[in-house]
């Protein structure tokens, strides 16, 4: 698996449906971690992931705390617009987990103590991207390093 993408407590549902399609055409693991501002089950995920949810490496943590102590050497990147380093400059390696936060608020500013922070950098009056939009973005980048031919 040459990549993770980690979403922390996402809250539509359309994103987290689009960012799986994403990951399933790149052969990238999808995780999430609680808590979920939607249901598995609900038709708008389910409608933008389309049919390929099968296809998904999908697996969902009840809290960060769980999810670190799941993979305690992962090597995680954490996007924010608070993020220090542009999203370019860094030098991604097979396994790498990106990780992002929920649409309205973003990764707490614990998480940017902690870990490695990378921005995506924007001028105009935008605050942000869409969640899915930064996801496709970032691992896109990631892959393109890699010499994926994705």
């Amino acid at each position: 698996m040459p990549l993770h993408i980690v979403l922390v407590a996402p809250e539509i549902p359309a994103n987290t449906g689009n960012i799986a399609r994403t990951c399933a055409a790149t052969d990238t693991s999808l995780h999430l971690v609680d808590p979920l501002g939607f249901r598995l089950s609900d038709r708008y995920l389910k409608r933008a992931g389309l049919d390929y949810w099968e296809h998904v490496q999908l697996q969902r943590y009840p809290s960060w705390q769980v999810f670190t102590q799941t993979h305690p050497e992962a090597r995680l990147w954490c996007f924010s617009v608070r993020g220090k380093e542009p999203y370019t400059e860094v030098a991604y390696q097979p396994d790498d987990w990106l990780v992002f936060g929920s649409e309205s608020k973003g990764l707490d500013p614990v998480f940017l103590e902690h870990y490695p922070s990378v921005r995506i950098p924007l001028s105009g009056p935008v605050r942000s991207l869409n969640l899915s939009n930064a996801v496709a973005i970032a691992l896109f980048e990631a892959l393109r390093q890699l010499g994926s031919q994705v």
